[in-house]
């Protein structure tokens, strides 16, 4: 796909020297003159990233981007000025403003498209994250399974589901129910740099759903540690009154009080063996059958459950903490 490059300087020769230099490496360019036309063209069309100079007459580099900065529009743009040079009052200020990055003029060629490609990266990424914990989304995610498969080596997927999350987020408000997420998603990252490697991946699903992308020999240990971890975490999320009782209570649609105890998580584990060709949904979909299974166990507190199909035992469920 190619990317959309708008570039805003009052300086023809420039100008002309940007949008070239963009053309040539293989980005579609639109150019205006001034920050105006720049704000109504960024407004209007589908554009991906801006260049934009600080000295221009009227509506300067800074307050053209304090205006895409404020404007729903445009304000996820990324935006890299151009300053002249020794400014460095000028980058400092627009940095303040809300520019991703500054360059100093003169630009050279090969520096100007290495900006504008490391820029497009970042904003990539930042749109792949989950708003709310900061964790790659779902599109992250089937990229990452897909090439770890790809490669034929052995991985494990950890589906990790939140238990009881709908009522606690009815009890006390989406507010406390995005920290009981936040919460999660640390934890993850914790357990996954104790129990985990380098290799280890965490994503988020969306909701109360998560993921974990980890070498098989360490998937059990994981979500063994992960479970025992939420445990331990889970009643610091409760009101002292709730803690001491042991959950919530809250009303079904007839009004009928349901006893609801501490939040949990379900985790269930799928692994490939060397070699194994398999498609990422097909191991989601183990995952997700063994989530629910370790779901179902009845007992209180967090619970896991490894799907062991691969070695030839088409029964061997193991489930949970002892």
């Amino acid at each position: 796909m190619t990317r959309h490059v708008l570039v805003v300087d009052a300086d023809a020769g420039d100008r002309d020297f940007l949008a070239e230099t963009l053309d040539l490496a293989g980005f579609e360019v639109t150019a205006a003159a001034t920050g105006v036309a720049g704000l109504m063209v960024a407004r209007s069309q589908d554009i991906d990233l801006v260049v934009l100079d600080v000295m221009m007459p009227r509506l300067d580099g800074l307050q053209t981007v304090r205006r895409l900065r404020s404007d729903a529009r445009t304000s996820h743009l990324p935006v890299l000025l151009t300053t002249a040079a020794g400014r460095h009052r000028d980058a400092v200020e627009g940095l303040d403003a809300g520019a991703d990055d500054t360059l100093e003029k003169p630009i050279p060629a090969d520096v100007l498209v290495a900006h504008v490609r490391a820029a497009l990266r970042r904003a990539d990424l930042q749109r792949s994250l989950n708003p709310l914990t900061g964790l790659p989304g779902n599109e992250r995610i089937l990229t990452e399974l897909a090439a770890r498969l790809q490669l034929e080596e052995p991985v494990a997927l950890l589906y990790v589901d939140l238990d009881q999350f709908k009522p606690f987020n009815d009890h006390y408000g989406f507010l406390r129910g995005d920290e009981a997420l936040r919460a999660l998603a640390g934890l993850l990252r914790e357990v996954a740099r104790d129990t985990g490697d380098e290799e280890t991946f965490l994503g988020h699903v969306g909701g109360d759903d998560f993921v974990v992308v980890v070498a098989p020999e360490l998937a059990e240990p994981l979500a063994k540690t992960l479970c025992a971890r939420f445990d331990a975490l889970a009643p610091s999320l409760y009101d002292p009154d709730d803690r001491r009782a042991g959950g919530i209570e809250v009303a079904d649609r007839r009004g009928v009080p349901q006893k609801f105890g501490l939040l949990s998580v379900s985790v269930g584990v799928a692994a490939t063996i060397s070699g194994e060709v398999v498609h990422h949904g097909e191991l989601v979909a183990i995952a997700t059958e063994m989530k629910r299974y370790a779901k179902s166990h009845g007992k209180p507190g967090s619970s896991y459950a490894v799907d062991r199909r691969h070695v030839g035992d088409p029964v061997d469920l193991e489930v949970d903490l002892p």
